[in-house]
C-alpha cells in the first residue's frame, strides 16, 4: 500500500466524521438559560499544524498526516469557571501505514471569558510518554436545538521522553451538547 493511499484512508474518515456533525439538524428553538452546575458533553476533529522544538519545525500534512479525535465532558460550576476532562486518540499516516500512535489524557481548568470564548488550562500526559500543559481558546458558536458548534486554538508545551521540550499549533472543530 503506498503513503498516498493510507494518508487518503485517514483523510476520508476525519472528512467523514466532519460531514457527520455538519449533518446535524437545527431544531427550530431558542436556547433555555442555563442551570448550574452544568454539564456539558463534546465531540471534535483535531489537526496539529506546525510544532516547534530546539530542531527546524515539524509540519503536519508535509511528510505525515496526523489527526485526534478529542471527546470530553465540561462541568461548569458557574459561567465562569469549570472543570474539564478530555481523552484524545490520535491517528498517524505516513510511509504507507496508519496507525493509532497515541492517546492524549487531557484533564484541566475552564474560565469563562464571556460572549462564547472560554480558556481551558489543561495539564497533558501521553501514552507517548510526554507531559506538559495545553492552553486552549475556544470560541462556541451557538445555536437553536440541542448542539453548538466549537472552534479552538490548543498550544500544547510537551516535556519528557528524552526528547526536547516542543510547542504546537493546532486546530480543533467540534460539537458540544
Amino acid at each position: 500500500m503506498s503513503s498516498l493511499s493510507s494518508y487518503k484512508q485517514v483523510r476520508f474518515f476525519s472528512l467523514f466524521l466532519f460531514g457527520l456533525t455538519l449533518a446535524t439538524p437545527a431544531l427550530p428553538q431558542a436556547p433555555a438559560p442555563h442551570e448550574y452546575p452544568r454539564t456539558v458533553l463534546y465531540q471534535g476533529i483535531l489537526h496539529p499544524i506546525v510544532t516547534f522544538s530546539q530542531d527546524a519545525p515539524v509540519v503536519n500534512f508535509k511528510t505525515f498526516y496526523q489527526v485526534g479525535f478529542p471527546v470530553g465532558v465540561n462541568i461548569w460550576k458557574t459561567a465562569k469557571i469549570g472543570y474539564s476532562l478530555e481523552i484524545v486518540p490520535f491517528i498517524r499516516s505516513e510511509a504507507g501505514v496508519s496507525r493509532m500512535n497515541n492517546v492524549l489524557f487531557h484533564p484541566g481548568v475552564l474560565v469563562g471569558l464571556g460572549n462564547g470564548f472560554t480558556l481551558a488550562n489543561r495539564l497533558a500526559f501521553e501514552t507517548g510518554g510526554r507531559y506538559g500543559v495545553t492552553p486552549v481558546l475556544n470560541k462556541t458558536f451557538r445555536r437553536p436545538g440541542p448542539v453548538n458548534y466549537f472552534l479552538a486554538v490548543p498550544l500544547p508545551v510537551r516535556f519528557g521522553n528524552d526528547r526536547p521540550t516542543s510547542v504546537t499549533l493546532g486546530f480543533q472543530f467540534g460539537l458540544a451538547f
